[in-house]
């Protein structure tokens, strides 16, 4: 197989060439392979290669999945794996070898994906780019001189670049959507509970972090949810299962829908006119469809959730450098950590019970908002960014600025906190481009549970609008 047939598939695709012995695990390892070394010179999405482990894990026998001998990338975010080493993109750790294995991880590879590395991201995962100190920027395919967002930036890199088809990421206050948007890829944040954050830990960030893929197709999306979802035991809770199956939603056209839509939030920044042109441009597709779009104002206060997702955080990495300083046995100090990590965590240090209480309070009250949104319509329909992803450079962790820092990201961002706050499934799809042919995502989201009726609607886009072949621009080395 050469490259380029290997890249006109999807994950779906290859496996089914697979199990025909049509190609390799090997074979197709070795094109991820090849791709990865030319592009990281230049893009830098990958922070370790782990080729010797995927070499054994072939060579022992992978187990019959859906996706069996796909290459697969592990974001270095918490993503455990004996065998393996991660950074967590902080000089914090240097390279730490995983003790144990994450029930998403055991998942995925259940499912024969074939692990060969991890993708870069942000120090601890709280920046919207992928810029780390530890390894230096991750860069947009699209234009290099550009944020590839964050914090799955590295994720997104591998699979837009070509060295594979799907690739593993983790969504905490956007990072699935953002990098999706940002190089045009499809980017399903799972509703909370959906996906497994085990075996250590119940929830993370009280709930708002959920791990899954980005991919090219919705039919990987679909079926990488398949494959990964459920509870495992001592779940503090779960999330109601759908009847059938999440590839079978994706592949047929949903009933008429009431979406509303809306291009910002009350009292947000103001949000890119590329941005809203697409969610526009989403609006009319829809409507050609047959569903029926409102217009809607959201009922959230943009500097309540902004507020409330900041205390929830920084009361979250703070409790994280104290494990991980105990844990590792050497301090998370100035001299381990970026300016912003150290700085927000100090800021965690100080919130008060009440304060803290304060925030897990608007986290349900603006569930219950949410959910009275979702008995008028059954989606609603937002740009996934406020603007073009920035400049390399301009949104950097290391800065001295802390409230300039968490501006900036807020301005990014407008729209995604707002379904890791309530734990609501949300899709951001590559439907538009700017003028300047940058990708543009429009994002999608819906009631809790209801990730089979966001993948139907954006199977039914796919189809009628396709973006499967709109690649990134080759560029010399």
């Amino acid at each position: 197989m050469e490259f380029a047939e290997y890249r006109s598939h999807d994950a779906t695709a290859l496996a089914a060439l697979v199990r025909k012995g049509e190609v390799t695990a090997l074979e197709l390892l070795e094109i991820a392979l090849a791709r990865a070394l030319a592009v990281q010179p230049t893009l830098q999405p990958l922070s370790l290669l782990e080729d010797g482990f995927a070499r054994a894990e072939i060579a022992r026998g992978l187990p019959a999945g859906p996706f069996t001998g796909v290459p697969f990338l592990l974001k270095d975010l918490f993503a455990f794996l004996p065998g393996t080493q991660l950074t967590n993109g902080s000089r914090l750790f240097g390279r730490l070898e995983s003790s144990f294995e994450s029930t998403l991880v055991a998942r995925l590879r259940a499912a024969g994906l074939v692990v060969f590395g991890k993708t870069a991201a942000p120090e601890f995962g709280v920046n919207v780019t992928t810029e780390p100190v530890l390894y230096g920027p991750t860069r947009n395919p699209w234009d290099p001189k550009r944020s590839a967002g964050g914090s799955s930036g590295g994720a997104a890199v591998a699979v837009a670049a070509g060295i594979l088809p799907m690739a593993h990421g983790g969504d905490g206050g956007g990072s699935i959507r953002i990098p999706a948007a940002a190089c045009g890829l499809v980017g399903l944040k799972p509703s909370r509970a959906r996906n497994p954050v085990g075996p250590v830990v119940g929830e993370a960030w009280n709930g708002l972090v959920a791990g899954h893929v980005l991919s090219r197709s919705v039919r990987d999306t679909a079926l990488a949810l398949d494959a990964t979802a459920g509870p495992e035991p001592g779940d503090p809770y779960a999330c109601p299962p759908i009847a059938g199956s999440f590839l079978a939603a994706a592949g047929r056209d949903p009933q008429k829908l009431r979406i509303g839509f809306a291009t910002s939030l009350p009292g947000g920044a103001p949000v890119e006119a590329a941005c809203i042109a697409a969610t526009e441009a989403a609006a009319r597709k829809l409507e050609g469809l047959g569903h029926r779009l409102e217009e809607l104002s959201l009922p959230f206060d943009a500097e309540l959730l902004r507020r409330t997702m900041e205390t929830i955080v920084a009361v979250n990495l703070a409790r994280d450098l104290d494990l991980w300083a105990e844990r590792l046995g050497r301090p998370a100090d100035r001299t381990a950590v970026e300016t912003c990590t150290w700085l927000l965590a100090e800021r965690g240090r100080q919130v008060q019970a009440t304060e803290y209480g304060r925030a897990i309070a608007t986290l349900h009250q603006t569930s219950r908002q949410l959910g009275q949104v979702f008995g008028r319509h059954d989606l609603i329909l937002t740009p996934t960014l406020g603007t073009l992803p920035p400049p390399l450079g301009l949104i950097e962790q290391d800065m001295a600025d802390l409230d300039r820092f968490l501006e900036l990201n807020a301005t990014f961002i407008p729209f995604t906190p707002l379904y890791n706050m309530t734990g609501c499934p949300a899709i951001s799809l590559p439907l538009e481009q700017s003028p300047g042919g940058l990708p543009v995502g429009i994002m999608l989201g819906t009631a809790l549970g209801r990730e089979d009726l966001l993948l139907a609607v954006a199977g039914q886009l796919e189809r009628a609008h396709p973006w499967f072949d709109r690649m990134p621009p080759e560029r010399a080395p």
